[in-house]
């Protein structure tokens, strides 16, 4: 009879962790797929959910030299929460800067204000939480291989 065969336990990876304060800033063109009418509203100005994804963006671009794939391979941010604010409406052709500034880490969750404006108006303010992940983990956890 043969010996079992032992298996090493998985290596623990550290998680990256980005300092605070790290900051990130982007700046869109409103262009007509952005608007509120092809989001099932008659509004021709700049939709919401189009607004948290640039939010989104600029929080992933805040901790991209921590967890980007070239830093930390195999590591992951996936959006969690959005506690945000849509202030006023934004035209078709309006330049809208976004920002995102990491104001806590607790564990694997990033918490960063988020803030836009179409020039000197504040169009979005608020909070919106990242999470850091095993890319692979999360992949086969959710069935998504």
């Amino acid at each position: 009879m043969t010996a079992p065969v032992r298996q090493a336990p998985p290596v623990a990876r550290a998680r990256p962790v980005p300092p605070l304060a790290r900051t990130a800033s982007l700046a869109r063109v409103v262009e007509t797929g952005h608007l509120a009418t092809a989001w099932a509203n008659d509004l021709p100005v700049l939709a919401t959910p189009v607004l948290l994804w640039w939010a989104e963006l600029a929080a992933i671009a805040a901790i991209a030299p921590d967890v980007g794939p070239e830093v930390a391979p195999g590591w992951m941010s996936v959006g969690a929460a959005h506690d945000v604010r849509h202030l006023a409406p934004t035209r078709l052709g309006a330049t809208v800067r976004v920002s995102a500034t990491l104001v806590e880490v607790e564990g694997a969750s990033l918490t960063f204000e988020v803030a836009a404006h179409d020039g000197d108006r504040p169009v979005l303010s608020g909070t919106h939480v990242r999470g850091i992940v095993d890319r692979e983990r999360f992949r086969a956890a959710h069935d998504l291989v």
